[in-house]
């Protein structure tokens, strides 16, 4: 197989083998052989994943404040709402008062 073709194997399994090498220990020669792939293939998808692992931790950090923004107007309009209806317990209680002759 040529060393630039991609043997077809998704994401999540390109992770778990790169992770047995990183995590368990595995040699890259063993892992390859079991694969099928070429070791400068593993290499090329160590590289991809130490490139690319930022977008992970900024993807969480842009889902945490889109979240926590989402927070934030759920709680604003929480409090508008209370506003309102503080605004007319006010003014009804006002108009009692008037009705009732306090000052």
């Amino acid at each position: 197989m040529p060393e630039n073709c991609d043997p077809p194997y998704p994401a999540d399994q390109k992770v778990a083998i790169l992770r047995r090498h990183l995590v368990d220990r595995i040699p890259i020669n063993d892992l390859c052989e079991e694969y099928k792939i070429d070791s400068t293939l593993f290499y090329k998808w160590q590289t991809q994943l130490f490139e690319n692992g930022s977008t992970v931790f900024a993807r969480n950090t842009k889902k945490t404040r889109s979240q926590h923004q989402k927070t934030i107007e759920q709680l604003q309009a929480k409090l508008k709402r209370k506003n309102e209806v503080a605004s007319e317990l006010m003014k009804a209680h006002r108009q009692l008062k008037k009705e009732l002759g306090e000052p």
